[in-house]
């Protein structure tokens, strides 16, 4: 029996990885309490997803309703399967910067403490495991806001000239910087992915993401970008654009593509390894952009409400620059850009939004 350990595993990323490992025949164990529905209310719950991973895998997927912040329980799980486990992919977190403001020590025992025990059990346990960590872009900062950028008609833009006008690269510094409370957790549990790495020889990564995103994703006003505004204009709910003219720029990675990379990691680890990851170049949009190709999918205007104040440490601009995990696994390939991501998220959510505006509708009379 080989085993991948996934938290998070109805999440967006969790629920995309765990049918992608179990169709490579693992065996998948998901540890997820549906935390989301906590954050950002029933809407953004991921229950269905569990139900429907559970139904379509049988077997082949075991879960756990646990806590990651629960370090006996993690511990315990991690114990049963022993050097089963081949592989941890760790994408259970709290992932808004707001949020984290209203709850700093929920929001950093969840992604700092729970990266800890579950390093801590791996190492004692099943230390010969990759462990795949999905860290943040944040952990830069508002830093990337003081590169030279330049206003253009839909978009800010890096001034061509500099170093990463293909993109942010690993070496930005994390330090002197506005990171938010949600950064600065983010940044602990990466430096302890990069040092059990280091320290202690294990295969750890951390994938620093800018937008993650796909058809799986239970996008919240908080958290989920393209999922959320997709979302808006298929329901003709209002969408909140917060600062910079609306022109701020995001790159946007499919799960898929996300999980693809994974896969190269695990195929050939290394100990202690940092990436930048997300559409790159590629796949990459400004608000006002996202906000066009919606209604042009969705053939509806969307309601747009402007707010002049930004959120706090949100950035101006922000592309990745994938060109070191590309020279490390040069097989690794994005196949989804921006419309691409938008017209599936839209095939596959339409319906499930329906039902819930329904429900809603209802509750009122």
């Amino acid at each position: 029996m080989s085993v991948v350990l996934i938290t998070g595993s109805a999440g967006l990323i969790g629920s995309e990885a765990t049918l992608f490992f179990a169709a490579q025949g693992f065996d998948v164990v998901g540890i997820d309490n549906d935390m989301r529905q906590v954050f950002f209310g029933t809407e953004a719950s991921t229950a269905w997803q569990r139900q429907f991973l559970t139904n379509k895998l049988g077997k082949a997927y075991r879960h756990y309703d646990l806590d990651i912040r629960d370090r006996a329980a993690i511990e315990a799980v991690v114990k049963q399967y022993g050097a089963a486990i081949k592989l941890i992919i760790h994408t259970a977190a709290q992932p808004s910067h707001d949020w984290a403001a209203r709850d700093p020590h929920t929001d950093f025992s969840v992604n700092a403490t729970g990266t800890l025990n579950l390093l801590e059990a791996i190492r004692q346990h099943a230390p010969d495991a990759a462990f795949i960590f999905t860290s943040t872009n944040k952990v830069y900062g508002d830093t990337p806001n003081r590169l030279p950028l330049i206003e253009l008609e839909t978009r800010w833009e890096i001034d061509p000239t500099h170093p990463y006008a293909s993109g942010i690269r690993e070496d930005m510094s994390i330090d002197h910087t506005l990171h938010s409370l949600f950064g600065a957790s983010k940044v602990a549990a990466d430096v302890l992915v990069q040092e059990y790495g280091r320290y202690f020889g294990m295969k750890t990564v951390c994938f620093r993401g800018g937008c993650l995103t796909g058809p799986n994703h239970a996008g919240a006003q908080l958290h989920g970008f393209l999922a959320y505004l997709m979302k808006c204009a298929a329901t003709g709910t209002p969408y909140q654009v917060f600062g910079y003219k609306g022109k701020q720029v995001r790159d946007n990675i499919h799960s898929a593509d996300l999980i693809a990379a994974f896969y190269e990691f695990f195929q050939a680890p290394r100990s202690g390894e940092v990436y930048n990851m997300g559409g790159g170049r590629f796949s990459n949009c400004s608000m006002l952009e996202a906000i066009k190709l919606c209604e042009e999918i969705t053939g509806r205007d969307m309601q747009c409400q402007y707010q002049e104040q930004n959120r706090t440490g949100d950035h101006i601009w922000y592309v990745s620059d994938l060109r070191k995990f590309q020279s490390h696994y040069p097989q690794w390939q994005l196949r989804y850009d921006v419309k691409a991501i938008l017209q599936e998220i839209h095939a596959a959510g339409l319906e499930r939004w329906q039902n819930q505006t329904l429900q809603k509708q209802s509750f009122a009379l």
